[in-house]
């Protein structure tokens, strides 16, 4: 790998294995009031793109509008059971992983799986409706760029994954978070089987992060199944949050002329 390309995804990691408020220097910003989402943008400059950037997350899909795309694929992932660690940020709960842990395609490019968190409701909105829960995992090739696959959850039976977890987040819980400290609890084996389930339906875009500095260009991938999570999941992960984070979703952002695309395998048959 070229030398300029490796300080790239090394700074690229850095950003999502670490709280944004150590990037340079703690730059406070929340889900309400004068640090809310409509407000990042005017926080720091590194944020500005937060405000003027045109191809922000999250939107809302409307099922009647999404563009049918027969050159889209099937969601290729390779993911390994593997160890983690188990992070409160104060501002989301996620597990970060090492490298070599999983892989999705895209085109035949090949983006490695680097984090993924929780947002609590939804971000992603179907037809105006918004889900209990959404889980991001965050992938990056090695040129830097970005994707991500986004799962909805509605209430209902427990969530496998966050199943397994259960013990660890109580352990979270007992750890200090609070402005720009983080917890972190080491897991010796997460098991990905339920997260790498086939997908016969998906939604496609290409959008932001969700949180500052909401970086662009970012492939996003929304699968179609909506998975379940049990209230006492949702609990558990909101309640480890700071006051100003509880309900961890931005609002959803103008489309801007952009299309959403839909693979279904359906019409593949």
């Amino acid at each position: 790998m070229p030398a300029p390309v490796a300080l790239l995804i090394a700074g690229l990691v850095f950003l999502l294995a670490t709280p944004l408020t150590q990037q340079h220097e703690y730059i406070p910003f929340s889900y309400v009031g004068s640090t809310g989402p409509n407000k990042w943008g005017s926080l720091n400059q590194q944020f500005s793109v937060c405000s003027t950037g045109k191809q922000q997350s999250p939107v809302n899909i409307v099922k009647d509008e999404v563009v049918y795309n027969p050159k889209l694929q099937p969601l290729i992932r390779y993911y390994s059971s593997a160890n983690a660690t188990l992070i409160n940020r104060g501002f989301q709960i996620g597990l970060l992983y090492g490298h070599g842990v999983g892989v999705l395609d895209i085109d035949g490019k090949s983006y490695n799986l680097l984090q993924m968190h929780w947002h609590s409701p939804s971000e992603h909105t179907i037809d105006g409706v918004r889900h209990a829960a959404e889980l991001h995992l965050v992938h990056a090739a090695d040129d830097g760029s970005l994707a991500v696959v986004a799962i909805l959850y509605k209430y209902g039976d427990p969530d496998p994954i966050l199943f397994q977890l259960k013990g660890y987040i109580n352990e979270l819980a007992k750890e200090i978070c609070a402005g720009d400290e983080e917890a972190h609890i080491p897991i010796s084996l997460v098991r990905t089987k339920q997260i790498k389930r086939s997908t016969r339906k998906y939604y496609r875009y290409v959008g932001s992060l969700t949180t500052p500095p909401c970086t662009e260009n970012v492939i996003w991938t929304i699968l179609g199944k909506v998975r379940e999570i049990s209230k006492e999941q949702v609990h558990n992960l909101t309640a480890l949050l700071e006051p100003g984070y509880k309900n961890n979703s931005r609002p959803v952002q103008p489309l801007n002329g952009r299309k959403i695309y839909l693979y279904n395998e359906k019409h593949k048959n």
